[in-house]
């Protein structure tokens, strides 16, 4: 999936307690990992434990990783090393403290973890959260505890439900889970090896949590997975249903307003969901589609099953079907093997789609993978001055997405109050931030307004109705 700055500690909502245990939630990396830490926040809060914003103030700190970025595992026994001088702070003071690590990197290296870092007392991979309660309880007898095997399966089935308080704490936009795991093997790629194989959560068990998001207020949905378009599910009497039929069953429920999903693999991208976006008006024109390089030897190199001709068709079809979609991805630069030629490859493919938003990284071997075994490995120099010319081109392109937004009409969800009294921050259909002034309205709003201007990610609005009052009436105004 791709990588967010999400490093926000949880809310996690609980009733008053007489001195409370306190926790505290690191969370590295991609929007599943943000969904798993609200997970276990919530089940967390049903042991008694409410947030606190500092580590030096917690009874737990649980670090969610990430094993996609460079060093991830250097970066963690960093911030461990940070911890333990925490700990041994506090228990100078009879107060203690427990370490966990949670996430990708915690599936990858398990007891290892413990190991170099004898100050952590919980390592949990996240196929195994749902037991997150009973490890802990092991924890308090003083066992060293190390939780990463177990079934995906049994993860889905027992997933906690959110409750309304806990819910309605994070807002009007919701991640929802509705698949794990990948059984693509790219590789540059431990997904495969942290997440295991792909598994489809049951129908039901996503229509029961959206249902009681909708009913906590949440206006927006983002379906998430590894290769969130590869879902598949059994619907009304036993029909195979794909993420576009499941798409229309979540606009049912009252209270949606808004869907989209990530990550997308251009494999998995099938018909029925293409016309999700053409015909369903709750789906927002935005959808990453990673596609990692422009050269179709290096596609090959990396396992992507797809050449470059096979993207850029699939992309004709996607915008055929949604003429107005805004498209992001991924891309890799300096993968083994990859010659100057390779990546002007990379850089016209960037040229003929045009990306609204893109992350872009440096290769980097990850153990294990059959990537890190390749030869050929590109000189870190190479790779640095790639990726500016790449960074460059899409910086280009996304500030050329967002000043075209100028002058367009639009509906934008409220989320949150501006820096600046009167001022609403909300988000626009194709993702950007949009921050309107004029006292626009209440949080779960969906405003109509017109773009005025760009910063550098974000647009700033002004409301239609407060310009019709002004000047014409609704009528006589040009909409884009």
């Amino acid at each position: 999936m791709n990588e967010t700055s999400a490093t926000d500690n949880l809310e996690i909502a609980s009733a008053p307690a007489i001195n409370p245990r306190k926790v505290f939630v690191k969370t590295y990396g991609c929007q599943m990992n943000v969904y798993d830490s609200q997970r276990m926040a919530d089940s967390l809060a049903e042991q008694g434990y409410v947030a606190t914003q500092t580590p030096e103030d917690a009874d737990l700190v649980l670090l969610n990783t990430c094993h996609i970025r460079e060093k991830a595992s250097e970066k963690l026994y960093s911030a461990l090393g940070r911890l333990r001088k925490i700990k041994d702070e506090r228990a100078a003071d009879g107060r203690d403290m427990l370490i966990g690590v949670a996430g990708c990197v915690a599936q990858a290296e398990g007891e290892e973890i413990i190991r170099r870092a004898p100050s952590v007392d919980l390592v949990i991979g996240p196929q195994t959260y749902h037991r997150l309660p009973q490890a802990l309880a092991r924890v308090g007898r003083g066992e060293k505890v190390v939780e990463t095997e177990y079934a995906i399966e049994d993860k889905f089935e027992h997933l906690p439900a959110p409750k309304k308080e806990q819910v309605k704490s994070r807002g009007v936009s919701a991640f929802l889970t509705v698949q794990e795991g990948c059984d693509k093997f790219c590789t540059f790629c431990v997904v495969p090896y942290t997440r295991g194989s792909e598994v489809s959560r049951p129908v039901s068990q996503i229509v029961a949590e959206a249902e009681k998001l909708a009913a906590a207020g949440v206006r927006e949905l983002t379906l998430l997975g590894q290769n969130v378009n590869a879902w598949h599910g059994k619907g009304e009497g036993g029909r195979e249903l794909g993420l576009g039929e499941l798409l229309f069953r979540l606009a049912e429920i009252p209270g949606i307003a808004r869907l989209r999903y990530t990550t997308s693999h251009p494999r998995d991208m099938d018909e029925a969901l293409i016309a999700a976006h053409r015909d369903l008006d709750q789906l927002m024109p935005y959808l990453h589609l990673p596609v990692q390089a422009g050269s179709d030897r290096i596609l090959k190199a990396m396992n992507r099953r797809h050449t470059a001709a096979d993207y850029l068709r699939l992309v004709e079809r996607i915008r055929a079907a949604r003429p107005d979609i805004a498209l992001s991805g991924d891309f890799i630069v300096g993968f083994p093997g990859e010659t100057e030629e390779d990546f002007e490859a990379t850089m016209q493919l960037v040229r003929d789609v045009t990306y609204a938003q893109a992350y872009s990284f440096k290769y980097s071997p990850r153990p294990g993978t059959p990537g890190a075994d390749l030869p050929g490995h590109v000189d870190e120099a190479v790779k640095d001055e790639r990726l500016q010319r790449l960074q460059a081109l899409l910086t280009e392109q996304q500030y050329a997405f967002q000043r075209s937004m100028i002058g367009k009409r639009m509906d934008v969800l409220l989320e949150k109050p501006g820096r600046l009294p009167g001022q609403m921050v909300g988000r626009s259909p194709w993702l950007l931030p949009v921050i309107v002034g004029e006292n626009p309205g209440e949080i779960g709003n969906i405003v109509d307004v017109r773009i005025i201007a760009t910063g550098t990610n974000s647009l700033m609005a002004e409301m239609v109705a407060a310009k019709r009052q002004a000047n014409a009436p609704l009528a006589l105004e040009t909409q884009s």
